[in-house]
């Protein structure tokens, strides 16, 4: 399982990477691409909304199942990856190159409250 260390993690299977502006960048991890399967789908917030922390914003969809993909933190949509919409496959074959939305945090200090990769492999083996 590819566990970047210099990530941040939900439960809910969303990787962050915090940028050098204070923004943050969001995809699936490579545990969630890989029990979903081939991906077929990938429906994308709109720039411009706001979202609360663990709100719905985005869908995912494979040959087996569609699965929500959860904001990690409060904020606003500042850009979105429409590579992924028009190859959804990309994200099965590099899911942290293949970044689905960015977000401005609301809230920095809400960061702090993420998984480190530790934390996010405890999670995983538990479930």
């Amino acid at each position: 399982m590819n566990i970047p260390a210099e990530l941040k993690y939900t439960a809910s299977h969303e990787w962050v990477r915090v940028e050098a502006d204070g923004s943050i960048t969001v995809g699936i991890t490579d545990h969630a691409q890989d029990l979903l399967g081939d991906l077929v789908f990938v429906e994308l917030p709109e720039v411009g909304k706001e979202l609360a922390a663990a709100q719905e914003t985005c869908v995912v969809e494979s040959v087996k199942a569609a699965a929500d993909v959860y904001a990690p933190v409060a904020g606003t949509v500042t850009a979105i990856n429409e590579a992924v919409v028009d190859a959804p496959e990309s994200v099965n074959q590099d899911a942290y190159a293949a970044w689905l939305f960015k977000l401005a945090p609301a809230n920095a200090a809400d960061l702090a409250g993420l998984l480190d990769a530790a934390g996010y492999k405890a999670a995983v083996d538990a479930a």
